[in-house]
């Protein structure tokens, strides 16, 4: 899953696409009335949000809290935008290297970006349609 970090964000976003392919469907929805501003360089209405346990693994440590995830109609190269959800696994991003240290029960697990992603991300968001393929 293409997951973007962006710790100035005040929501966590999962794109329609990828909730309609985890198996969800619209009815499952909780209504959500406002929009986020400034998303893609245009305001963007929620559709709905939803409450998901979302994983962060490294064998054998992992980290399982439930996000508050705010699901939209936009185009993207990624699945999903972490904000403020990094708070609820006790993480700290470093940018710099490309990790996410977590807390779990035991000890301190890392979720690794990986740099040729970036890079097939970011070229694919500057194509006149916005999607990777």
């Amino acid at each position: 899953m293409r997951v973007l970090v962006d710790n100035g964000a005040s929501v966590d976003i999962l794109f329609h696409e990828t909730f309609l392919r985890m198996g969800y469907i619209d009815s499952q929805l909780a209504p959500f009335d406002a929009p986020i501003y400034e998303f893609n360089q245009v305001d963007c209405q929620v559709e709905g949000a939803i409450q998901l346990l979302v994983t962060f693994r490294e064998e054998p440590r992992e980290a399982t809290p439930m996000l508050n995830l705010q699901v939209v109609k936009a185009a993207s190269t990624y699945n999903a935008i972490m904000g403020t959800g990094f708070h609820a696994f006790k993480a700290v991003p470093l940018t710099y290297h490309m990790v996410l240290k977590f807390q779990t029960r035991n000890s301190v697990g890392e979720a690794r970006g990986d740099q040729k992603s970036v890079c097939t991300c970011s070229i694919a968001a500057l194509r006149p349609n916005g999607n990777a393929g």
